[in-house]
């Protein structure tokens, strides 16, 4: 792949769309046995090469838990539909049933429905009910916080725990020396 030149200072690499790539059979067979599709992040196989679109139309938390079953990766918009309503997929059927100029006005009432934090760990508990992999998309200054919070109370947790281990520690530590 070569480079391209932007502007000064900036470069690209080329990139192809599908349509410009062809796959054209080899000359030798090979048996189902000797090939694997599966693929890996890290410590994470996956036997299916799909990863989902972290897109509202795309994914609810059910389509993510059977794409995760199926062997992709299910990806999941945390700043979207799904964790702004109880019942999102009630939304979505509204929506769909409107005219596109009435739809569009819909769409923005409900995005601009504030992000509910127990639906956020609700959403990631089905997920991870179901043994899977969870992979969210999110940016959202509100998730911020969210985050922040949760990782505030496990880090309380982590220095509780290493309190007790030290304590233990030095209570072992004194028996020994009375």
């Amino acid at each position: 792949m070569s480079d391209i030149e932007l502007g000064p200072g900036k470069r690209a690499r080329a990139a192809y769309s599908f349509d410009e790539i062809a796959i054209v059979p080899s000359r030798r067979t090979r048996d189902l046995e000797e090939v694997s599709i599966s693929w890996q992040i890290d410590a994470y196989k996956f036997e299916l090469p799909f990863i989902s679109a972290p897109m509202d139309s795309v994914v609810s938390p059910e389509t993510a838990i059977a794409i995760g079953e199926a062997g992709g990766l299910g990806v999941l918009n945390l700043e979207g539909i799904w964790t702004r309503y109880e019942d999102a997929q009630k939304q979505l059927s509204d929506m769909a049933k409107l005219s596109e100029d009435k739809a569009i006005r819909k769409m923005q009432e409900i995005y601009s429905a504030p992000i509910q934090p127990t639906l956020i760990k609700e959403r990631l508990a089905q997920i991870r009910a179901a043994g899977l992999l969870l992979l969210e998309r999110s940016h959202h200054n509100g998730l911020q916080s969210f985050i922040k919070q949760s990782l505030m109370q496990v880090l309380i947790f982590l220095l509780f725990v290493a309190q007790q281990f030290l304590l233990s520690m030095f209570q072992k530590k004194l028996r020994h020396l009375i």
